[in-house]
């Protein structure tokens, strides 16, 4: 990949996810990878250590010397880490930027994933030239959601930890804890069984913010003809157009963005 780190139409995009950490070469002309992405586990626990181990792997990989983007899983303001609900508490309060830099001697921009997903479907897939109120939910570990009006990014939108009642035990818990890919996969349900859950989480975010489209992206994109059909949320779907490349993908341009400024 040192042939092309010159071209400034390239970035390294890495998506930091609760079991996996993907990483790619992204044509930002195009809003597609350059090559095959890299996959490499989560580290357990996910300190920053380990992180940053993880990511300075995927750069000497790609042998890429130049800017990068990352997304990252939890709340993210001026770089630094607020919220990680599915790694390890010790991020919380670290640069990460200033981490993915140090490690990978790379410029680095840190966002959060799900906004990056949002990013690039806004930007080159299905919520391309959408306006309105535009909502991409990501389903993997957890739930994320990137927030858009008139395709303006409205960052840092936890809705998966929107309150939910729990029908199976009564409880009252995080949306996540219920409809993510995890919960599916932990209570054993049928993509019949999961859908209906994932389709009340849908109708609860359209009874408050009124979206004329959803996407639906994350891991969840590779069987989306189980539970696409069975949805009945009053407005448009849509499955991510990008699919689990998203997040790569809107790294690397929202790095693009933020770094051009600096």
């Amino acid at each position: 990949m040192s042939k092309t780190k010159n071209n400034h139409n390239l970035l390294l995009g890495i998506d930091i996810g609760g079991t996996g950490i993907k990483g790619g070469i992204v044509d930002l002309a195009k809003g597609a990878l350059v090559g095959e992405r890299v996959r490499i586990e989560t580290p357990q626990p996910a300190t920053p250590a380990a992180i940053g181990d993880v990511l300075s792997a995927i750069t000497k990989h790609f042998q890429w010397e130049g800017p990068l983007g990352c997304g990252f899983p939890g709340v993210i303001q001026q770089s630094r880490v607020m919220l990680a609900a599915n790694l390890d508490e010790t991020l919380i309060g670290v640069d990460f930027a200033r981490l993915a830099q140090e490690r990978t001697g790379c410029p680095a921009h840190v966002t959060n994933d799900a906004d990056a997903a949002g990013v690039a479907e806004m930007t080159y897939g299905a919520g391309k030239g959408r306006r309105g109120v535009v909502l991409v939910i990501t389903v993997g570990t957890g739930i994320g959601c990137g927030f858009f009006y008139n395709g303006m990014l409205i960052p840092s939108t936890e809705l998966g930890h929107l309150k939910m009642k729990d029908k199976h035990t009564g409880k009252i818990c995080d949306a996540e804890e219920i409809v993510s890919e995890r919960a599916r996969q932990e209570r054993d349900l049928s993509w019949k069984a999961w859908a209906k859950q994932f389709d009340r989480y849908l109708k609860y975010l359209h009874r408050i913010f009124w979206p004329e489209l959803i996407i639906i992206g994350g891991g969840a994109t590779k069987k989306g003809d189980k539970f696409m059909p069975l949805l009945t949320v009053p407005c448009a779907t849509a499955l991510a157009a990008l699919g689990n490349n998203a997040g790569i993908i809107g790294a690397a341009a929202a790095a693009r963005i933020q770094l051009g400024k600096k």
